[in-house]
């Protein structure tokens, strides 16, 4: 049997984040191997992972990042199960350093099988999760390209928006920071009307008629009211058309308008935990 010093010991626990006594144990079993004690740590991630997978996984830290021209931009949610470890800020960096990973590629699956220090990011996620003893997983994976991007993470990681300009104005990112923290305040389920599903609209005529109907309004004129009530959910529910937080006398693209008469919102993407 191999003599297992405690400095090999804490190198083990600084590579792989376990603990103490589960580092000792995987370099007793590895007859003191370095990279077989950390395969041996994985293995058990592996066993936790496929024992918690019925767990939910609803906290954790969302992350937007954008890349160095600001015409790409990405939000990766890292799910946990608890709100203490969605707090760590091993945990949070590791959302960031996947995040950073994201601008490489184009999916989820994309981003699972690309390389973090010599593992995939599926396999970190496995050996984190026995690690922390608590389901680890990428949740969300959104990307966005537009002639300019910019981010908004809100306190806590909870919230994470990026938002889209048609051009790179000069101030842009002041511009698509404060329609992101828009986006992020107020839950805009759409850009504008053409980007409400149909299914949507039509299920808010007829709960308008249907309010019309309680409060006694002859049948005859409910498409025209009820119509009118829709335009007062575009206002309140797309992006472009809901009243600016932070001026309330304008809406959204007449802040963005206020700011350069050449320049709109062309998209955005919204992701929140909890």
């Amino acid at each position: 049997m191999a003599n297992i010093t405690a400095a090999e010991v804490n190198k083990l626990r600084k590579a792989t984040g376990a603990g103490m006594m589960d580092c000792k144990k995987a370099l007793v079993e590895a007859d003191g191997d370095f990279d077989s004690a950390i395969e041996i740590l994985r293995k058990k991630g592996q066993k936790v992972a496929a024992n918690r997978a019925d767990r939910e996984s609803s906290e954790g830290a969302v992350i937007a990042t954008v890349n160095a021209d600001n015409t790409k931009g990405v939000i990766v949610s890292l799910n946990c199960e608890t709100d203490f470890v969605a707090k760590n800020e091993s945990f949070v960096k590791l959302a960031q350093d996947f995040a950073n990973l994201a601008l490489d590629v184009n999916s989820k699956d994309e981003l699972l099988a690309k390389d973090y220090n010599g593992i995939t990011v599926q396999e970190k996620l496995t050996e984190q999760t026995g690690v922390i003893g608590e389901k680890i997983e990428i949740g969300d994976f959104r990307t966005l390209e537009a002639p300019f991007v910019g981010s908004y993470i809100h306190a806590g990681n909870k919230i994470a928006v990026l938002t889209g300009l048609s051009a790179k104005t000069e101030n842009a990112d002041e511009v698509a920071k404060n329609v992101s923290m828009q986006a992020a305040a107020m839950n805009p389920v759409a850009l504008n009307e053409e980007g409400v599903d149909q299914s949507v609209v039509e299920k808010e005529i007829e709960i308008a008629k249907d309010q019309l109907r309680e409060e006694g309004k002859p049948e005859d004129m409910l498409d025209n009211i009820a119509k009118g009530k829709i335009k007062r959910f575009f206002k309140d529910n797309t992006l472009v058309n809901q009243a600016f937080i932070k001026d309330n006398k304008m809406s959204v693209a007449e802040y963005v308008k206020s700011e350069d008469k050449n320049l709109s919102v062309v998209a955005f993407e919204r992701v929140a935990l909890g």
